[in-house]
């Protein structure tokens, strides 16, 4: 069983092609084997691509599933008496929605806005710019404890960024010391076990594995600098950093030279040839999954939103599936062999452990009768490629071709009647059990499943196993996929 197994594994592998288009089934050794036309456009995949502020914006964005969400400490805590509760009450009242648009948040506390008198937001019973007493190191370690109780488990947050010190919580004005940036790690490290924290200068957090928020993305006095552009690079080369954790931001339009780039703004960037193939060389080089501050293109300009269209197919993973295998007929309460090769076309992997399920739709109604979350698949090792060729826009180390193989136990005819289905994949957010991440493939259901070819259950398919391309939805037509914040009974 073993060996044909890997034999039809083999078969999958040799029937992926890269200027394969059309959707045609080909059958051998009782399987069918289908090479699925890739998705041409850009995808709205969650946790990933452009990302505005949480509010109207985010809603209203057409590819966001992730946005930030500033915090100024004193509206989560003025004083010492303020407990755990104000700070959850602050976030359903500022999150209001976010799962049923399918956005998840990345929060930042902050302290000091800028330079400008009053903009400083400190809580009351404390004394402002006093980074030094031990009420504050006191107070902070403590905070950092309670954002950890009331975010490491919500699935509305995506990732932190860490904040809290200097000008909109971006370390620098001032820089944290040594001794602040080894409270600020451990107390972080502590304080949250399930999401990745994400800082604003690596280099000064080397004992840490952290993330990246570098909010002057392709800014052209950046770019070859070794606290920003140039030191990301260096980090992700040295330590491969990018394979296990985040590193996004935004890009900047009002300071210093950033007309020469990343561009006069939004616009200019997504429309400007020059300024588009920049910022996505950067993106590919450092593995960027999102930034802000672009988001706000015009997406009613058709050359800026071609230009947006480009750069989110860059940002983070993209699924594409090369080949599909499935058994031509199984039996109640015997197995179903299939199999899958897939590539990660975009410039950064999928950090989160979500399940890959099979399942089988009624072909009249597209809704699943019986469903299987595959074991021992793990959507995070399905890295892109690397070391980016800025000159032949490749990368110098390709994506590999992930396969995936399984024998799945069928349930009895109780269960599943005999008759035809569609064999069809999905990823699920893990806490509602639901499909949210889409493949890069033109066979979609609405609901977020992507059907490949028809299998007996206890009979022999009458006809085509081909699926009509017709009955295919538009992914992006398709109405936002929400997540739950509870559990599925």
């Amino acid at each position: 069983m073993k060996r044909l197994l890997w034999l039809f594994v083999g078969l999958a592998v040799l029937l992926t092609s890269e200027d394969a288009q059309a959707f045609e089934p080909t059958a051998t050794s009782e399987m069918v084997t289908v090479v699925p036309a890739e998705y041409p456009d850009a995808l709205r995949n969650p946790m990933k691509g452009f990302r505005p502020d949480v509010g109207r914006h985010a809603f209203g964005q057409e590819f966001a599933t992730i946005a930030r969400c500033y915090i100024r400490w004193s509206e989560i805590e003025n004083g010492e008496n303020d407990g755990v509760e104000k700070i959850l009450a602050f976030c359903d009242r500022k999150w209001v929605d976010v799962e049923s648009h399918n956005i998840k948040v990345i929060p930042r506390v902050y302290l000091d806005w800028d330079a400008k008198p009053g903009n400083e937001y400190w809580p009351a019973d404390m004394t402002a710019w006093d980074y030094d007493s031990e009420q504050f190191r006191s107070r902070l370690t403590r905070l950092i404890a309670r954002l950890g109780e009331c975010w490491d488990n919500d699935p509305r947050v995506a990732w932190v960024q860490m904040g809290l010190i200097g000008y909109w919580g971006e370390h620098h004005h001032p820089a944290p010391s040594p001794e602040m940036q080894k409270l600020l790690g451990e107390a972080f490290a502590s304080a949250f076990k399930n999401k990745r924290v994400l800082v604003r200068h690596a280099h000064e957090f080397t004992d840490f594995k952290v993330g990246i928020y570098w909010d002057s993305w392709a800014h052209i006095q950046q770019t070859t600098r070794p606290e920003h552009g140039a030191g990301i690079e260096a980090l992700n080369n040295a330590t491969g950093r990018w394979k296990h954790c985040p590193i996004e931001g935004e890009t900047a339009y009002n300071w210093g030279d950033y007309k020469i780039q990343p561009g006069d703004g939004p616009n200019d960037t997504l429309a400007d040839p020059a300024h588009r193939e920049f910022l996505v060389d950067t993106i590919r080089r450092l593995h960027c999954t999102g930034l802000g501050w672009i988001s706000g293109y015009n997406p009613h300009d058709p050359v800026v939103r071609a230009g947006a269209d480009e750069v989110q197919k860059a940002f983070g993973y993209r699924f594409v599936i090369r080949s599909f295998s499935c058994a031509r007929r199984a039996e109640p309460n015997g197995t179903l062999r299939f199999a899958l090769t897939v590539v990660n076309t975009g410039s950064a992997p999928f950090y989160e452990d979500w399940p890959v399920e099979l399942s089988l739709l009624d072909p009249l109604t597209n809704k699943p009768v019986w469903k299987c979350e595959l074991e021992n698949v793990d959507i995070r090792t399905w890295l892109p490629g690397d070391d980016w060729d800025d000159a032949k826009n490749i990368y110098n180390t390709p994506p590999t071709t992930n396969a995936v193989w399984q024998c799945l136990r069928l349930p009895g005819p109780e269960r599943l009647p005999k008759g035809e289905y569609i064999a069809a994949l999905s990823i699920l957010e893990p806490v509602g059990r639901q499909p949210n991440v889409l493949f890069a493939v033109r066979n979609y259901c609405s609901g977020g499943r992507h059907p490949f070819c028809k299998v007996g259950i206890g009979v022999d398919v009458g006809g085509d196993y081909a699926l009509d391309p017709e009955t295919f939805d538009d992914p992006m037509k398709d109405k936002r996929l929400p997540y739950s914040l509870h559990p599925t009974p």
